[in-house]
């Protein structure tokens, strides 16, 4: 039976899920090597991530992709006997090939690129010649390079039930050389004992080939359970520890059948669209895994529903004790709607390290890049998020890590002419804090230069001359649009582009950046996040005859309206006396462009974004609940002070206030356009 064009773009893109994290496993265990050492444990993690890759692609007609595993694979074989060290140019070729695989998995990539060609040039000349400081091989005898091979594989009977089959097998085989295969029907039953998921067959093969016994038995590593395997020829002979008689070529009729000789590109019923490159993929993938635990969990509440609805279903309100029924029923509504709220949350929430993990790469290119030493350590890599904020916060991150290398950590040499280790640090760390998620990234560098960025920060007419600032305020004016001291502009750094577009990525997602130096000793700078972005603990106010939403994380306080403590400002504007402090005020009818002379509410909320404050009067607080934020974007554009709105239980829609933004307009003078004009 054939399968259909979706089944096998499914199925596809199965793979390069696999694909994805392969590569991601295989980068990170090449970061991990040390120079001269050979961990097996991790040597065989990288080689059977390698291995994967390569039999996947070779099975879906990738055979570029196939060929150039093929040679990396070798050399990671060839270190794991010892043929070879784990010396700096070994490391970074294995590092650029991951590079090349990336590219050789887009969909417009050039097949090969000049620069794949190169690399794989390079792996070949290494694999053909001793690795400099390597023990050399011995010679091949003919007992390691056979010509001519026979070979009779009997698959274990749950090869099948374990999601393998044995077309990759061939295609790596014929990878070594030319095969010709026969499979061995003899061992079917009768249709009545027929088991789908059992493998019946066995498959009697010929390979002529230059490669070694040794790389013969791997092709079979990945089905060798419970199989047999017997290899004889050029008089070699390598038979599995249980042996079952090598079969003789069958004569015509005798219960095999000839499925002819495999081309070296390997066979696959799936091929490749653009011969054999792959069909339009995006990296960006629109799955995720999730623990088994917690879809038993949410399948078990899905049960506890099913009951309770059966429980409404039955109640009689002509009596008393039905209608106690039908308010335990409620009750239990209510409880299992929460408890299957939080378990849906908890299967969206994956652990940082998804993110964190791409930084070692990152920092050791950067710091090869820029003549700098510097080690990365990393804390709390298993904190939970949520998979949307995960997905926008990396970039944020990188431009963080890049500019804390090349203008927070110093050289070797400046760092020891000041008495400091050679080798810089920088820490990354993420953890729970107040109901969100802080991430923390620190440098044992230089730190800033406060003297230096408020005089920049004045010839450009940023803060006016004389202006007196704290040293957080003026360590704060590098966010500001543009703002940068680099004294050349170069690939890493220097156009000032980096510092504000991480403020606003962060203030997008919720939340807030904050920084922190000490000359000399380094710096710090910290992201506040919120959990998620699809749920808000939230705090509901009525405006005149309007429902608004306030982030609880976002109050400060709340307080009744004293006229004595409201002061107007000559330029306009008014302030109100909080705890000592002067507080813009304002009615949130005026702050969406109403009527400024419109009757304001009795009470003041006090909310804060980047440690600046805005009171917002309002007539009524009302109940604090969750609620779930709908997109405005899609109907209405985006509209400033509005970050969302959600459905209240009696279906009324009240938008839910975009606290950061509100604050920055107020604090740059400016204010939010109407909604109505959205």
């Amino acid at each position: 039976m054939s399968q259909s064009g979706d089944e096998l773009d499914a199925i596809r893109e199965a793979f390069f899920e696999e694909f994805w994290e392969g590569l991601e496993t295989m980068e990170r265990g090449v970061l991990e090597l040390r120079e001269g050492e050979a961990d097996r444990e991790r040597l065989d993690e990288i080689f059977r991530a390698a291995h994967s890759i390569k039999g996947g692609a070779a099975t879906f007609g990738f055979d570029v992709i196939a060929a150039f595993v093929h040679d990396a694979e070798t050399l990671l074989d060839q270190l794991r006997e010892g043929e070879r060290v784990a010396d700096e140019t070994f490391l970074q070729l294995m590092l650029e090939a991951v590079d090349c695989l990336r590219e050789l998995a887009e969909p417009d990539a050039e097949a090969p690129s000049p620069r794949v060609r190169d690399v794989s040039e390079r792996m070949q000349a290494l694999v053909a010649g001793a690795a400099p400081g390597a023990a050399q091989a011995p010679p091949a005898s003919a007992e390691d390079a056979p010509s001519r091979v026979t070979i009779r594989f009997e698959p274990g009977p749950d090869m099948l039930a374990t999601g393998n089959c044995a077309l990759p097998l061939f295609a790596e085989l014929a990878g070594l050389g030319e095969l010709e295969a026969r499979v061995d029907l003899a061992g079917l039953p009768t249709l009545d004992d027929f088991e789908p998921e059992r493998c019946y067959l066995a498959w009697d093969m010929e390979l002529d080939s230059g490669a070694g016994i040794e790389d013969i038995r791997a092709a079979f590593d990945w089905v060798s359970v419970g199989a047999t395997l017997d290899i004889q020829g050029a008089g070699a002979e390598l038979t599995s520890e249980t042996p079952a008689p090598a079969a003789a070529p069958a004569e015509a009729g005798s219960g095999t059948v000839d499925i002819g000789a495999v081309p070296e590109s390997g066979r696959t019923s799936a091929p490749a669209d653009g011969g054999g490159k792959p069909a339009a993929r995006s990296r960006e993938s629109s799955s995720m895994r999730v623990s088994i635990e917690k879809v038993d969990d949410l399948l078990n509440l899905v049960g506890e529903l099913v009951i309770t609805q059966s429980m409404l279903r039955s109640f009689d309100a002509t009596n008393e004790e039905g209608l106690q029924r039908l308010k335990d029923g409620l009750e239990d509504l209510e409880r299992h709607t929460r408890e299957l709220q939080e378990n849906v949350m908890q299967i969206r929430m994956l652990p940082i390290s998804f993110v964190f993990g791409r930084f070692h790469r990152l920092v050791r290119d950067l710091s090869r890049q820029l003549g700098k030493q510097v080690k990365l350590e990393i804390e709390g890599e298993q904190t939970e998020l949520d998979k949307t904020v995960l997905e926008k916060v990396g970039d944020p991150l990188m431009h963080l890590i890049r500019n804390s290398i090349d203008h927070g950590i110093e050289s070797p040499e400046a760092r020891t002419a000041a008495g400091k280790p050679a080798e810089g640090t920088l820490a990354i760390s993420a953890g729970h804090e107040g109901g969100k998620i802080v991430i923390r990234v620190r440098d044992d560098g230089k730190g800033l230069d406060l003297d230096r960025i408020l005089a920049k920060a004045q010839a450009r007419g940023l803060v006016r001359e004389g202006a007196r600032l704290s040293p957080e305020e003026i360590a704060d004016l590098i966010f500001a649009p543009g703002f940068s001291t680099a004294e050349t502009v170069s690939d890493v750094s220097g156009r000032g582009v980096g510092m504000d577009v991480v403020r606003r990525n962060i203030q997008d997602l919720g939340g807030n950046v904050e920084i922190s130096t000490e000359p000399g000793a380094g710096t710090t700078l910290t992201i506040r996040l919120p959990l998620t972005l699809a749920i808000l603990d939230a705090q509901l106010v009525r405006a005149g005859d309007e429902i608004y939403v306030i982030s609880l994380l976002s109050i400060l306080q709340t307080i009744q309206r004293d006229p004595a403590r409201i002061k107007s400002l000559p330029g306009g504007g008014r302030v109100c006396e909080v705890r000592g402090q002067y507080v813009p005020v304002t009615s949130i009818t005026e702050a969406f462009g109403g009527d400024p002379e419109a009757e304001e509410g009795g009470l003041l909320v006090v909310v804060e974004s980047d440690g600046e404050s805005v009171g917002f009067f309002v007539d009524e607080l009302l109940e604090q609940q969750q609620v779930v934020i709908k997109s405005l974007d899609a109907n209405l554009g985006h509209v400033d002070g509005v970050t969302g709105a959600t459905i209240l239980g009696g279906g009324q829609v009240a938008l839910i206030l975009d606290v950061p933004g509100l604050v920055a307009r107020w604090r740059t003078g400016s204010r939010p356009r109407s909604v109505q004009a959205a």
